[in-house]
């Protein structure tokens, strides 16, 4: 039988009693630093650091979630937690950093813009937290707003870092954003990498992988970051083309056994 609302909230409240998980949620609190920071910079006109304190937050958000699978510390604080700490570093504060870089000039279009971005990465949060228990765990529905953050801030950094004009970046930020927003909420698949599990024994030629793809990063680490975002970025799309070319020849082979 499923339990009521009553016994739900009752068990919430006595969990909370108990105490919580301190380490997960530390990781959680200096992703929500790292975003506000960004904020900061942002309104001093500091876009470059405002981009990288940004991908620091997305890198603790990685690190509290891996802990606290690790440390089997998930509980219903840490979810709520965790996602009113997104929306501050992967909505509010990329959506600041966008227009205040680059929507100022299209006028009230670039600040609804950024808007759509924001409310877009709240949805996207509010689906996430409803369907935790209820969807595959190897993927996400939806770019997660992680993702979508780092997207743009590894693209202003990449502006940065190729010294591009100024003139050119207004409409192709205003299109990514928008693209971003609509695969927030989309119902495209993005691999979790939740099955990684990399704290368990695994072939010799990974480390090797792993090792090769640092000395890259670490060599170019402004043009590899935005390359291996943009690759998780058209991932979603590309795997759903997949998915449908292989559905239309299943499609096509059964027909043609039954005509036999």
């Amino acid at each position: 039988m499923k339990k009521s609302k009553s016994e739900r909230r009752r068990k919430r409240i006595e969990s909370m009693r108990k105490g919580i998980y301190i380490l997960p949620n530390l990781f959680t609190s200096f992703g929500l630093l790292f975003g506000f920071y960004s904020t900061i910079h942002t309104l001093n006109g500091k876009f470059l650091k405002a981009a990288w304190a940004i991908i620091f937050a997305a890198v603790f958000d990685a690190i509290d979630g891996k802990i606290a699978r690790l440390t089997k510390s998930n509980t219903d604080f840490g979810v709520e937690y965790d996602s009113l700490a997104d929306l501050i570093a992967f909505g509010v504060a990329p959506g600041l950093l966008i227009y205040s870089w680059a929507l100022k000039p299209f006028g009230r279009w670039g600040w609804l813009a950024a808007f759509l971005y924001v409310i877009c990465t709240a949805l996207r949060l509010a689906r996430f937290n409803v369907q935790i228990n209820t969807v595959e765990n190897r993927y996400f529905q939806g770019l997660p707003s992680p993702a979508a953050a780092g997207m743009i801030a590894s693209t202003i950094i990449l502006f940065f870092h190729l010294k591009i004009g100024e003139d050119t970046k207004h409409l192709p930020i205003l299109l990514i954003t928008y693209t971003l927003a609509f695969l927030m909420v989309s119902n495209l698949r993005y691999n979790s990498f939740k099955n990684l599990e990399l704290a368990k024994r695994k072939p010799f030629s990974t480390l090797i992988v792993l090792i090769f793809l640092l000395i890259i990063v670490g060599a170019e680490p402004q043009i590899m970051m935005f390359s291996l975002f943009a690759l998780y970025f058209i991932s979603g799309p590309v795997n759903f083309l997949l998915r449908y070319r292989q559905r239309r020849i299943q499609k096509v082979l059964k027909e043609r056994e039954i005509q036999v």
